[in-house]
């Protein structure tokens, strides 16, 4: 791609006049993505020297402040490694209406990284399908993607490193690293070049600007901003496209299930319990030695018994190795960034646990049968949420899923005994109330999430919980279990 980098063939006279018009009407057009909540997203990729600083500041001047951010992307601090690649970027994706600009992004854990951490050519692939499905993902959320390669030959970087060494002031700008890169300018040259045909999507495309005349740069970024963002506009339907790479388990349908003697004695739940509680604290010494994260999930009918289940897992694990993590309805900021964004920013790190109290499965339930979210919006989450979940198994977490399956009379035993007891009456809501009136409805919505979403590496677990003790002493278990068995294969 970069032999079609886009060059000056113009009159430099009138590309001025023209890119003083395409300032002024991209200021127009940013009241127009606020009015439209239209994210916007412009990346800026490229040699050391060509220009990235120079053209952002253009780019930036006559905007308002308020409604963008400029990021810098440096190499991930060693805090940063201990999560997925791609976590620090999602937690900068601009909010509905908004600008980020991006000097440097993911790219630099692609190309660079590859000339430069001696990663595998598998690592790399990974790396490659990793960032389009995250540009996907946010395609498919509406966001608009505007990113560009500043392209300068070897001969141009070097005038310009020279230049910028003879002053006292600017010679700091010529690092090391960059001096290296310049000595092995061909071999970049070719790692850049197919990281830009891999990454070269119709979510996405790149735009490939020859920097070397520096007012052709400047007005074919205005232009090309200005154009995607006005068809943008325009057309404000998103195609979504998926992604049929999810291989997904047969799961029965809830009411398959049978919960008739799933039962334990209190006297062989106490033994159990203690058995399994310390077991599992050693297998977090084990997870936490050999730095593996972990997710728990916890979805199910309302006084399913989820907290007592949390408790029970809670209770032998190190405090400061896990967070339990309450989901309740997302708040205005939340709301204003795609759906997964709030929790990408709630992964655990490296060796901890995270235990979520319901999850991102409300998208294809609550949110769905109560009308919060649009139709086609709930019905694309399927493919977000394995898209998410795959992601994280990838970067070596395990993920434990968890419905917690009770009968509508057991519910409505429980719900009754909260409400007339005092102490437990904070439990029960009347949005508790009017979700049970909708019992059959919900039961269709789950039966849908469990066969679309239950996948080798985050398969759902059906637990029969109408005895609150058997169902503690079977999540427990299976947490176990999912845990000997990633350290078995890892040993292997």
């Amino acid at each position: 791609m970069l032999e079609n980098a886009l060059t000056n063939t113009n009159d430099n006279s009138d590309l001025k006049e023209k890119t003083v018009q395409l300032r002024q009407t991209l200021a127009e057009l940013q009241l127009k993505i606020r009015e439209n909540k239209l994210p916007v997203i412009i990346i800026f990729e490229g040699w050391s020297a060509s220009g990235k600083g120079s053209l952002i500041g253009d780019l930036i001047k006559h905007l308002d402040p308020r409604f963008f951010k400029v990021y810098s992307t440096l190499p991930a601090d060693s805090a940063q490694m201990r999560y997925p690649m791609m976590k620090r970027f999602w937690a900068n994706i601009p909010e509905y209406g908004k600008m980020a600009v991006m000097d440097r992004s993911w790219y630099q854990e692609l190309a660079v990284a590859c000339m430069e951490e001696d990663i595998s050519d598998k690592e790399y692939a990974r790396r490659v399908k990793t960032v389009n499905e995250f540009e996907r993902q946010l395609r498919n959320d509406g966001y608009l993607i505007i990113k560009f390669f500043l392209q300068i030959s070897k001969e141009e970087q070097k005038r310009r490193f020279d230049k910028l060494r003879e002053s006292s002031e600017t010679k700091w700008r010529v690092t090391e690293r960059d001096k290296k890169r310049h000595k092995l300018y061909d071999e970049y040259y070719k790692a850049f070049d197919d990281m830009l045909t891999r990454t070269d999507t119709p979510q996405a495309h790149w735009t490939v600007i020859d920097t070397t005349d520096k007012t052709f740069a400047k007005y074919q970024m205005f232009s090309t901003v200005a154009n995607r963002i006005t068809s943008a506009l325009d057309s404000p339907k998103v195609t979504f496209t998926s992604d049929k790479q999810y291989k997904l388990l047969p799961m029965p349908k809830l009411s398959d299930i049978s919960l008739e003697n799933k039962t334990l004695s209190d006297e062989n739940y106490a033994e159990q319990l203690k058995k399994c509680q310390k077991e599992l604290s050693k297998l977090h010494s084990s997870l936490y030695q050999a730095k593996i994260p972990m997710i728990i999930a916890f979805e199910g009918w309302d006084a399913a018994g989820k907290g007592g289940a949390i408790k029970r897992i809670s209770s032998a694990l190190d405090p400061r190795g896990y967070e339990a993590i309450p989901i309740a309805a997302p708040d205005k900021t939340e709301l204003a960034h795609h759906y997964l964004w709030r929790f990408w920013n709630n992964i655990p790190k490296t060796g901890h646990i995270a235990i979520f109290d319901r999850t991102w499965y409300g998208r294809v339930m609550v949110e769905k049968l109560e009308g919060f979210t649009p139709a086609e919006r709930c019905a694309q989450a399927y493919d977000e949420i394995n898209g998410f979940e795959k992601e994280l198994s990838d970067s070596g977490f395990i993920i434990v899923k968890f419905w917690i399956q009770i009968d509508k009379d057991e519910q409505l035993r429980r719900f009754t005994e909260r409400q007339n007891t005092p102490a437990k009456q904070w439990k029960i809501t009347d949005e508790d109330w009017r979700n049970r009136e909708k019992w059959e409805q919900y039961e269709a919505a789950v039966n849908e999430m469990l066969a679309k979403t239950s996948s080798a590496y985050a398969p759902w677990n059906v637990i029969e919980a109408n005895d609150k003790k058997y169902a503690r002493i079977k999540v427990l278990q299976t947490v176990i279990a999912a845990v000997k068995s990633r350290l078995k294969d890892d040993k292997n």
